[in-house]
């Protein structure tokens, strides 16, 4: 019997409970009532979306509530979170107090598939990269399948390999620190860490927790397995470097550990035979030679040959809400960059262009060091300013550049139009979270991007 069969032997019959009925809440939830367990779902909030999601759990045999949580959730075997729902939360504090165990989403997912595992984590570009890496990883041999904080939830897609087989499944999970807080025995094949810089310190107090909640992803990993990271990065260097799983890096620099790296203007692998010229890279920006290097050293552990690699490197456009070029009005290109969260991702938005920039900030602050961009003085001709951020913002930044405060994002789209003349650039890069206004980046992105067609 594999461990597989074990694990869902213990959970058939068993009482679980789940907390958040968001897309990974219920994606616990259609795994474990799938596997024949007795499933809870409770959610503090009452949405429109929450009661939507509940009326289709309930449909199923799916017991919950929504509007806060009762004692019910403390009548379990197991506790399963969304990675929304913070380690101190009083949810998650009461159920450990009662004895009962506590894990997340993708630990859960991860107990029912032996298809192998590439994640990747980072406080910037994870997305793109794992993208590149699900266009890398479709061959007649592998079917790369994109699942995590990006589009599907790991467990959903563990449930349609349940339902529908396929050896050549192999996963390439996006693993942000909330998702790696309630991990067990999460075994990735293959990790990637593409940096570490200081994100989220709202949920995790302090910059040493956020570095450690990020190297969980290699706890659980063995002498068979590949932790892949930035040799530019000083704190992965520190802390990576030595462990016992295969370690390889990733760097446009000439390194013995890089399976690629960059030479005359040239991508080469470790035998020196040439992938592609930089001047064919689809991909625009240094920060992007990264992120497609580490894709294509994750690619290349998974047996994906060199020339399907530089197909992709060649062809790879970007995706939705990452430096995305929306539309030019009366000479003014407007950028919808709305996943960039943090600072660090506004700096690389800042330095991709050249003409003067209306730079669009705002959200919900998380810990962000604002003054970070004051070295970019000479690139920014005015901050508009949005949202429950925007005051703290204003603060930190004016004096030194023209701040426009203004509540809406909808408001500072046009107030940005308005200040900006003919050759300039519009770009929305918030360094802040979406939630004050938005369900996230991606509804942020496409209200930005309708808004500006709206002008």
């Amino acid at each position: 019997m594999t461990n597989i069969d074990l694990n869902i032997n213990d959970i058939k019959g068993s009482t679980i409970s789940v907390i958040g009925i968001g897309r990974s809440g219920m994606a616990i939830a259609k795994l474990a009532h799938h596997l024949g367990a007795d499933v809870f779902i409770s959610d503090k909030y009452a949405s429109n979306g929450c009661r939507d999601n509940l009326e289709y759990l309930q449909n199923i045999g799916v017991k919950g509530e929504i509007g806060g949580h009762t004692a019910t959730v403390y009548d379990s075997d197991l506790v399963i979170i969304s990675p929304g729902v913070a380690a101190d939360s009083d949810v998650v504090i009461e159920s450990l107090r009662s004895g009962i165990k506590v894990i997340g989403e993708i630990e859960f997912g991860s107990l029912f598939t032996d298809s192998p595992i590439i994640a990747v984590t980072g406080s910037n570009g994870k997305s793109t990269t794992v993208n590149i890496l699900a266009e890398m990883c479709q061959t007649d041999e592998i079917n790369g399948v994109l699942a995590g904080n990006v589009g599907y939830a790991f467990s959903e897609k563990v449930l349609d390999e349940l339902q529908n087989p396929d050896p050549n499944r192999v996963y390439i999970l996006e693993v942000s620190s909330f998702q790696l807080e309630f991990i067990d025995t999460f075994h990735p094949f293959v990790s990637i860490f593409l940096n570490i810089s200081p994100d989220h310190l709202d949920r995790h107090k302090n910059y040493e927790n956020y570095l450690l909640a990020k190297l969980r992803l290699a706890e659980n990993q063995t002498e068979n397995d590949y932790i892949i990271y930035n040799a530019d990065d000083p704190v992965l260097e520190e802390k990576l470097n030595g462990l016992k799983s295969n370690i390889l890096t990733f760097s446009p620099k000439t390194n013995n550990a890089n399976l690629f790296s960059v030479e005359d203007s040239t991508i080469i692998n470790k035998e020196y035979a040439t992938l592609t010229k930089l001047e064919k890279v689809g991909l625009p920006g240094r920060h992007n030679l990264y992120n497609l290097l580490a894709a294509a050293s994750g690619a290349h552990c998974l047996g994906v040959s060199d020339q399907k690699i530089a197909e992709v490197i060649q062809t790879f456009k970007g995706i939705p809400h990452r430096l995305e070029s929306i539309a030019i009005k009366n000479g003014i290109e407007f950028i919808n960059d709305a996943k960039a969260t943090n600072i660090d991702a506004v700096k690389v938005a800042i330095e991709s262009y050249t003409k003067p920039l209306v730079l669009i900030l705002g959200g919900l602050a998380k810990g962000n060091d604002f003054p970070e961009l004051l070295n970019y003085k000479d690139n920014i001709k005015e901050i508009v300013a949005y949202g429950e951020a925007r005051q703290t913002i204003s603060q930190e930044l004016a004096g030194k550049f023209n701040v426009t405060t203004i509540e809406a994002l909808k408001d500072a789209v046009s107030t940005a139009y308005n200040l900006a003349a003919e050759g300039d650039i519009v770009l929305l890069s918030p360094g802040c979270a979406s939630f004050d206004q938005f369900t996230n980046f991606e509804d942020r992105g496409l209200k930005f991007a309708a808004w500006v067609r709206e002008l």
